[in-house]
């Protein structure tokens, strides 16, 4: 199923904002942020073989770490919906913050 086809629960923002991303297993790779919002985002990453269902801490510059489960991978980007919601405020501050000047694709997160 392609994840492009899933309905949105949040808006997301299309932001540019570096983060790290590890495994259960413990291992990690530099990621970038491409979108995101409440309920998720979308990231790269080059180093790590994500699967789908594999849970992931993501700790995007400036925050606490960000527990999640993979929900979609596309080529090196991943689609990782987060446990917990992030408080909409933090969410439209970062979309602010770290803004980029790109379209962004849908995603089920």
């Amino acid at each position: 199923m392609s994840h492009a086809l899933a309905p949105r629960r949040a808006n997301r923002w299309p932001v540019m904002l570096a983060a790290i991303c590890r495994t259960q297993n413990g291992l990690r790779d530099n990621a970038r942020i491409f979108d995101i919002s409440a309920h998720g985002c979308s990231l790269e990453t080059r180093a790590l073989a994500l699967r789908t269902g594999m849970r992931v801490i993501i700790r995007p510059q400036g925050l606490e770490g960000l527990t999640g489960v993979v929900r979609w991978i596309e080529g090196h980007l991943a689609g990782i919906e987060f446990d917990s919601p992030l408080y909409e405020p933090v969410v439209d501050h970062l979309g602010r913050l770290h803004a980029a000047d790109r379209k962004v694709h849908a995603s089920s997160c």
